[in-house]
């Protein structure tokens, strides 16, 4: 069973920067699509970013498009959110997610097989 981990989150000032990480464990497939997803008090989950499983396509939220960058190490296991220019509304715990898929990646919360247990961001002053 593949199990997610995430960290990086926390508290920072608007227009300051954090990096989360996914960790990833217990593969039984080669291919696994990574999105990153968010969930605001009140609101409903939604794609913030996704990266297929060779790291060839990412997709972008146009909300944090120019701000924000996926990457992923395979070696490592690891797949990264790094946050630039965080505004008060980028506050939400933020949880990484694992799919079946071998070509591009998708925002649809429903397609995702495992999900991790979340990281709180709070960007506040």
């Amino acid at each position: 069973q593949l199990q997610l981990v995430e960290s990086g989150g926390g508290l920072v000032q608007p227009g300051g920067s954090l990096r989360l990480s996914c960790a990833a464990s217990g593969f039984t497939s080669d291919y696994y699509a990574i999105g990153w997803f968010r969930q605001a008090p009140g609101k409903e989950r939604e794609g913030v970013s996704c990266i297929s499983s060779s790291g060839d396509r990412r997709k972008y939220a146009d909300s944090v498009t120019g701000r924000f960058t996926i990457s992923r190490d395979n070696a490592k296991n690891t797949v990264y959110l790094q946050m630039n220019s965080l505004k008060p509304e980028d506050t939400a715990v933020y949880y990484c997610a694992a799919r079946h898929l071998r070509w591009g990646c998708s925002f649809g919360r429903n397609e995702y097989d495992y999900w991790g247990q979340g990281t709180q961001v709070t960007v506040s002053s």
